[in-house]
């Protein structure tokens, strides 16, 4: 049973589609809806630590995101600035630490040698999580 669902979120019409996925399902199962955005940690070592969002770029996409959220019906019962050096792996520990059952994230339309280089942060999540992962696209 879903009873916590966790929508990683980045300011991207495929996060916002996400949302309206995860706001459906929450108000099917009467579960919580959290919202989270990694701002990926850069650099360090030698040099500054740079993060990808400046604060108010990330509490902004938090924002915006709970206002889809709330526009589909369903207040988010929490939102989070997770602070980490791979998006993946931000989203899977954070899941995990807050007892998530239920991961909705969207993802970019990446094809061929783009797919292979990059990689895909949700494919990546889908391989790592302890939990049920719905890809909205």
């Amino acid at each position: 049973m879903t009873h916590r669902i966790l929508c990683p979120i980045d300011g991207t019409d495929h996060a916002a589609h996400a949302i309206d996925v995860a706001a459906d399902l929450a108000t099917k199962y009467g579960a919580e809806l959290l919202l989270c955005v990694v701002n990926v940690a850069h650099g360090g070592g030698r040099g500054p630590l740079i993060h990808h969002w400046s604060d108010a770029d990330a509490k902004k996409i938090l924002d915006d995101g709970t206002t889809v959220a709330v526009a589909k019906g369903v207040t988010p019962t929490g939102s989070a600035i997770i602070i980490d050096r791979e998006a993946a792996s931000g989203i899977v520990t954070y899941a995990e630490m807050n007892k998530v059952d239920h991961i909705v994230m969207g993802t970019g339309d990446k094809r061929g040698l783009s797919r292979l280089v990059l990689g895909s942060v949700a494919a990546d999540v889908a391989g790592r999580a302890h939990c049920m992962v719905t890809i909205a696209r």
